[in-house]
């Protein structure tokens, strides 16, 4: 049961936000930045959590099931705020499993909007969106107010999203804010380009695709999660959308360098000149928009690539990286 109790205009009532995928990399420290300011947390998604974990993340109440309207009805009552972090994750899966891609990006994201429309209008929706929807862009930095031209199935379904996410807003007066999130990485991430290279220098290998030279607008998970902490302030039906990163690109190499330094590595990273297919050479951020609302990112991307290595070492050392290969 939910705990946390504060006194508004009606009198005491439960302050209660639900998010969606909540046992996922980005979800898990949603819930955990909500609980720390005073919510209480209700989870909807897939996985098994110990008590302690749950407790760890934030989590009040933990519910496995599919997000529909059926659980959403059973679970999300009262709610202030539901963010929907579940879906899916990645450039590569859509291009493997387009049709799962949509039916995970886009039916669950209709499901959440329609649940609102109908049996809970007075709730906000935050959306975690992606720069996946800029696509290959010679202008930079990326601004929310670009023409959006993804090249992957995975930023099409993301667009897809944000235009119903307009539309529910504008024809329904539904409470939205969309966040485009960039590079997001920290402690937990097991894809993308630090876990796999950790995955390889434990294994001796340190081959790369691209040249190095591409860029990358990184930020730590830590400050996304406080990011969608404003953004519950910013919801409206004018559905506002705008980026969270760094506001700064860094290329490949350069992250790389340091991630191999972290790990103590005596090599360097190699560059084999594949093609990353589906992802864009270069992103930089706009991040004006939040930034004027007093958010600020406050990892270094130093730090969280030291406490990153570090994160995997444990992990691996655990043994818990060779069961789940």
């Amino acid at each position: 049961m939910c705990r946390r109790i504060f006194e508004g205009k009606g009198g005491s009532r439960l302050k209660r936000v639900t998010v969606t995928g909540a046992y996922g990399f980005i979800g898990r420290y949603v819930a955990r930045a909500y609980h720390a300011a005073g919510f209480c947390v209700i989870g909807i998604g897939h996985g098994t959590w110990s008590a302690a974990e749950a407790r760890a993340w934030g989590i009040d109440e933990w519910h496995d099931a599919d997000v529909n309207i059926d659980s959403l009805q059973s679970y999300a009552q009262d709610c202030e705020t539901i963010i929907h972090s579940a879906g899916s994750g990645s450039v590569g899966f859509s291009l493997m499993n387009p049709m799962k891609d949509f039916e995970r990006t886009v039916w669950t994201t209709h499901y959440v909007l329609e649940y609102i429309r109908v049996f809970s209008p007075q709730t906000r929706f935050l959306y975690p969106s992606s720069a996946a929807v800029y696509g290959s862009q010679k202008k930079l930095p990326l601004s929310p107010d670009q023409p959006l031209q993804p090249i992957s199935p995975y930023g099409v379904h993301k667009k897809v999203v944000e235009e119903l996410c307009a539309m529910y807003a504008s024809q329904y007066g539904v409470n939205i804010a969309a966040l485009r999130l960039f590079s997001v990485y920290g402690e937990g991430l097991k894809k993308q380009l630090l876990w796999d290279a950790c995955c390889k220098l434990s294994r001796g290998k340190y081959d790369f695709w691209g040249t190095g030279e591409e860029t990358r607008d990184w930020i730590h998970v830590t400050d996304v999660a406080r990011a969608f902490l404003f953004a519950g302030e910013k919801a409206s039906a004018a559905c506002p959308i705008f980026n969270v990163a760094s506001g700064r690109a860094v290329t490949i190499a350069a992250v790389l360098d340091c991630l191999f330094q972290a790990y103590g590595a005596s090599v360097r990273p190699f560059f084999g000149g594949e093609v990353n297919v589906g992802n864009p050479d270069h992103y930089e951020a706009d991040i004006e928009t939040i930034t004027s609302w007093g958010w600020r990112p406050t990892v270094s991307l130093k730090k969280g690539i030291a406490d990153y290595v570090r994160w995997y070492r444990q992990y691996e050392d655990s043994g818990l990286h060779t069961s789940s290969q």
